[in-house]
C-alpha cells in the first residue's frame, strides 16, 4: 500500500516543468492578511491578493469601489478602512462600480443595500438573469457613456462594444492618469485559457488599441499581482498579433487531407487532428519568442492560439469541417473506414 507521502511524491514527479516566471511579472508582497493595497495616484488606490485586483477612490463624501472580487472578499473592507483612516476621510463605501457581470463582482453582496451600484445596462440584464445573491444587479445603468462624480472626484465609464464579455467597460480616471479595463491584458503574463475566457474574440483582440487611445500612465487590469503600463499593453498587442499571423500561416500551409483520410468516417476525429496540427504549427514560434518575456508563454499558448485561429479564420474552418477537399478516390477510401497500419 502506498503512503500519502510517497503517493504525493510520485504525483509531483509526473507533473511537467515550465519556464521560470520572469521577475518582471511579479507584484509586491502581500501582507499577513493576504492582500496588498497601494496608491495608484493621489487618492486612487488598488488592492490585490495576487490573483484578482480591485480599486477604490477615497473622497470627502465616502469611498467609491471599483469591482469586488470574491477572492479578496472581506479584505476589501480592511484595505478601505486602513487607507481612509490614514487619509482622515470617511471609510463608508457609497458607490460600487461593476466593470462587468462576471466573477469580479463576486463579493458585491458584502456591501449593504445603501451602496449605489453602477454598471452597464447589459451588466444589469445579465445579473438579473443569473439571479445570484452574491452579485446584486446595479440600479444605475448606462448604454454608452456615464460620468460618475462623487466628493469632487470623477470617473468616466464607457462601453466600446463587447470584448471579454458583452458588458465589459472602460473606466477612465482622468484626474489620476489611470485606466481600468478588466480581463484583457494580464500585466507580464499571457492570457489564461481561451484568451481569458473571452466571449467575443475579435472584440478582445481589438480592445488594447481602444485602451491605448486613452491618455493614461497606470493600468488596472484585474488579475495577478501588479499594475500594467503602456509598454505592457503594447507587448500584449504584439503577442496577439504574432499569434494571428502564425495562425494564418499555419492554416495556409497545413494540409487537412491526411487527418480526414486517416479517420475516414469519423469526421470529428479528423477535425481534431487537423486543428491540433494547425495549432501546434502556429504555437511553436510564439512559444519560442515569448518564453522568458511573458510568464506562462509555454503553458497557455495552445488554447490561446486555438481560439485566435477560430477568430481569424472561422469561415475556412467551417468549410473544412463540412467538406474537406477530397477526390473521388479519397472518398472511396474514406468510406472504407480508417487506414490501418
Amino acid at each position: 500500500m502506498t503512503s500519502p507521502a510517497s503517493g504525493a511524491a510520485s504525483s509531483d514527479a509526473d507533473l511537467p516543468d515550465y519556464a521560470p516566471v520572469p521577475r518582471s511579472a511579479l507584484g509586491p508582497a502581500l501582507n499577513d492578511q493576504g492582500y496588498y493595497v497601494g496608491r495608484v495616484e493621489r487618492n486612487l488606490y488598488w488592492v490585490t491578493d495576487g490573483v484578482y485586483q480591485s480599486a477604490f477612490l477615497t473622497t470627502r463624501d465616502g469611498v467609491v469601489l471599483f469591482d469586488a472580487p470574491p477572492s479578496i472578499g472581506g479584505n476589501l473592507r480592511r484595505a478601505v478602512e486602513e487607507i481612509a483612516a490614514a487619509n482622515g476621510v470617511p471609510s463608508t463605501v457609497t458607490h460600487l462600480v461593476y466593470s462587468h457581470h462576471a466573477g469580479h463582482a463576486g463579493a458585491a453582496s458584502l456591501f449593504d443595500r445603501d451602496v449605489v451600484r453602477v454598471g452597464h445596462e447589459d451588466t444589469r440584464r445579465l445579473l438579473l438573469r443569473d439571479d445570484d445573491p452574491a452579485r446584486p444587479a446595479p440600479e444605475i445603468t448606462f448604454t454608452d457613456r456615464y460620468t460618475l462624480e462623487v466628493g469632487g472626484e470623477r470617473a468616466e465609464l464607457a462601453w466600446h462594444g463587447p470584448n471579454h464579455s458583452p458588458d465589459n467597460i472602460y473606466i477612465h480616471f482622468p484626474g489620476h492618469d489611470t485606466l481600468m479595463l478588466i480581463d484583457v491584458v494580464n500585466a507580464g503574463w499571457v492570457p489564461i485559457y481561451n484568451l481569458n475566457l473571452s466571449e467575443d474574440v475579435p472584440g478582445y483582440m481589438g480592445a488594447p488599441a481602444t485602451a491605448l487611445s486613452y491618455p493614461w500612465t497606470h493600468f488596472i487590469c484585474g488579475h495577478l499581482g501588479r499594475l500594467a503600463t503602456r509598454d505592457d499593453v503594447a507587448v500584449h498587442q504584439a503577442y496577439i498579433a504574432d499569434i494571428e499571423a502564425s495562425a494564418k500561416e499555419a492554416l495556409a500551409t497545413v494540409d487537412p487531407v491526411p487527418s480526414y483520410m486517416h479517420y475516414g468516417q469519423n469526421a470529428s476525429a479528423g477535425v481534431k487532428a487537423h486543428l491540433d496540427t494547425v495549432t501546434g504549427r502556429a504555437a511553436a514560434p510564439i512559444i519560442a519568442k515569448y518564453t522568458g518575456v511573458l510568464a506562462a508563454a509555454d503553458i497557455e499558448i495552445t488554447t490561446t492560439t486555438t481560439f485566435a485561429i477560430i477568430a481569424v479564420a472561422a469561415p475556412r474552418l467551417r468549410a473544412q469541417r463540412t467538406a474537406p477537399p477530397l477526390t473521388r478516390a479519397h472518398r472511396d477510401r474514406a468510406s472504407a473506414g480508417p487506414v490501418r497500419a
